[in-house]
């Protein structure tokens, strides 16, 4: 007989709003150590609580694994803010064939509903969030990925003005790896560490780039990296969390480039333009160098 004891939680809900019960699994691509909600058992749990994502696809694709997890009867609450998905929730969990109770609270939409015996449209939702190669891109990608569906200007730009590296080094943020490939296209490169926050990306990635160079792991730059004497970092680092800028997180990732290169080492960056990462780079670096400048970004290099 299945287990419906558990209980789980996905993402990091306000706890003033929605308080998962104590002892939840934690499912989250973005909290590396998380479950995998795609891999938890139809019917295990008895009570989800989901801080629903952002984008359409990936919302969807999320609660409807919350649902296929959720025994018959079990007690899902999912919330966003409402510029953010918030104020689709009711309409799509009907969608799904659930009778919702919604609240409001601290510009948030709080939905809950039980799972009822028959769902509709799960499947479709699970696999147009699901997984997928894509024709332009011709890489495995999946919605709610960095740049999933598109190639990033400022990737691109770097891309484009990456030298051929050599030694030993690390893409930070390394995504489904677009960035890794180009450095790996050098025979003068050892290993490579690609790491990054979102386990999808990691997945993707793996997928998208089998050279056995690379050393693909799901971790945080800001805490995650035990790296030293490397010989060259490349970087395309966040600057939103949540969807708020918070230029630190770039900020962190040079800190990070500055601890795991080796004297001499190089870092190669690229930023958007307005973001005043030179005065971080300038004490942690001999030597930092504009290398060109296009459609709103930067790209440096900078020597240890």
């Amino acid at each position: 007989m299945q287990d419906i004891t558990s209980t789980g939680v996905f993402g990091t809900p306000p706890a003033e709003l929605a308080d998962a019960p104590a002892g939840s699994t934690q499912f989250s691509p973005l909290i590396p150590g998380s479950g995998k909600l795609e891999d938890q058992a139809e019917g295990s749990l008895r009570e989800i609580v989901v801080l629903a994502p952002p984008g359409t696809v990936e919302r969807r694709y999320t609660v409807a694994l919350a649902l296929r997890a959720l025994a018959p009867g079990g007690v899902l609450t999912v919330l966003a803010p409402k510029d953010k998905g918030g104020s689709r929730l009711a309409k799509e969990l009907k969608g799904f064939g659930c009778t919702v109770s919604e609240t409001s609270r601290r510009h948030h939409r709080i939905c809950t509903c039980e799972r009822p015996d028959q769902l509709i449209g799960i499947e479709e939702a699970i696999a147009e969030g699901a997984p997928r190669l894509d024709a332009v891109l011709r890489l495995w990608t999946q919605p709610g990925v960095f740049s999933w569906n598109r190639l990033d200007p400022g990737t691109t730009l770097l891309e484009e003005n990456l030298p051929s590296l050599s030694g030993k080094g690390a893409d930070f943020g390394c995504g489904i790896g677009i960035l890794s490939r180009a450095i790996l296209s050098s025979p003068k490169v050892e290993h490579l560490v690609m790491l990054d926050i979102d386990r999808r990306a990691t997945e993707m990635a793996r997928r998208n780039v089998t050279d056995t160079r690379a050393d693909i792991r799901w971790g945080d730059v800001r805490s995650g990296v035990r790296l030293s004497g490397l010989d060259f970092v490349v970087m395309n680092p966040p600057f939103h969390d949540g969807g708020a800028e918070d230029q630190s997180l770039g900020q962190s990732f040079i800190r990070k480039a500055a601890e795991a290169l080796r004297p001499g080492g190089v870092l190669w960056l690229v930023a958007n333009r307005h973001l005043p990462y030179e005065s971080v780079l300038k004490p942690l670096f001999k030597r930092v160098t504009p290398k060109v400048e296009a459609a709103g970004y930067k790209v440096y290099e900078a020597q240890k």
